[in-house]
């Protein structure tokens, strides 16, 4: 279903007013915090020194030379964003008024405009568990509105097979030929594989995760019986919320799930953003900053950043 010319706008609009006018006076023009670290080209190699960070060290002149050597890169003033966004039916998942797929197209949409408003080209990939759509790369506010209207425009899929996403980022990295940043903006619930992609990205890309949770990913209401279906298989289940030994296996259940993602996370060497559907977006993209910021000083990615 293709949105209204006039709803992209509107959405977009609304953002400016509410979201990015705040932003203006908190970062103060400060947008290097957001995005440091993409749209590089190489200049010269030089000897390590402390705090100097390891993903820059070039282990080949280091094997020749046996002295540590780290590139030194120039930033290119007209980069490239890359936004692969999951549309799979879990993202239609909202315990409130507001879904993960909502805040996945506001967060791309801020993000998107504040890139573009520095000269930096955007595009998307927008994958629904089925089927993928590219938006190539291009500058401007026109092409911000291009992509929330694809947004709007991705069927919400009633059903589809178990989501694949290392699949589909390995098929985008394919495309993503030049150096740059790529938003990898999911809830992660997938077959198994995917850790293995963002690995592969972070080489070759300034990547970032963002996570999208509901408070109802972490909890169980103690509410008697009540009947679950898998939003994208449709299989259902009667669960009995009161059965104590069934919510201690949930909330282990819960845990490994968590360690497993941080731990993948971590492996991957990305700066993740955890973003909830409760979450307000310029505390969001605040705690972002500070996310960007922790991790210069450390001298890599990896760090994750929870909602408060």
């Amino acid at each position: 279903m293709s949105a209204s010319p006039k709803q992209p706008e509107r959405l977009l609009a609304r953002l400016e007013w509410t979201v990015i006018r705040r932003l203006d006076g908190l970062l103060r023009g400060d947008y290097r915090t957001l995005f440091r670290g993409f749209g590089l080209d190489l200049a010269d190699l030089r000897e390590y020194q402390t705090y100097d960070d390891v993903r820059h060290i070039d282990w080949n002149v280091t094997a020749r030379t046996e002295v540590p050597h780290v590139r030194v890169f120039n930033e290119d003033r007209e980069a490239t964003a890359w936004f692969f966004l999951d549309l799979s039916p879990s993202t239609g998942f909202g315990s409130g008024e507001v879904t993960k797929r909502q805040v996945l197209m506001e967060f791309t949409a801020v993000l998107a405009r504040l890139l573009t408003r520095q000269g930096n080209k955007v595009g998307a990939v927008l994958f629904n568990g089925v089927d993928e759509e590219i938006v190539p790369p291009r500058s401007g506010r026109m092409q911000v509105l291009r992509i929330i209207s694809r947004i709007m425009a991705s069927p919400v899929l009633p059903r589809a097979p178990q989501t694949n996403l290392g699949a589909a980022i390995n098929r985008a990295l394919a495309m993503f030929r030049r150096r740059g940043m790529v938003f990898v903006i999911s809830d992660f619930i997938s077959t198994p594989g995917w850790a293995w992609a963002l690995l592969r990205l972070s080489g070759r890309h300034e990547g970032i995760a963002v996570r999208l949770v509901d408070p109802l990913d972490m909890l169980l209401p103690d509410v008697g019986l009540l009947a679950f279906e898998d939003i994208e298989t449709g299989e259902q289940v009667v669960i009995d919320t009161n059965d104590r030994a069934f919510r201690r296996r949930f909330i282990a259940e819960v845990e490994r799930n968590e360690a497993m993602l941080e731990e993948a996370f971590s492996k991957a060497g990305l700066d993740v953003l955890e973003l909830s559907t409760g979450d307000d977006l310029v505390d969001a993209i605040m705690r972002f900053a500070d996310l960007r910021k922790a991790s210069g000083r450390l001298g890599g990615g990896g760090g994750a950043m929870k909602a408060l």
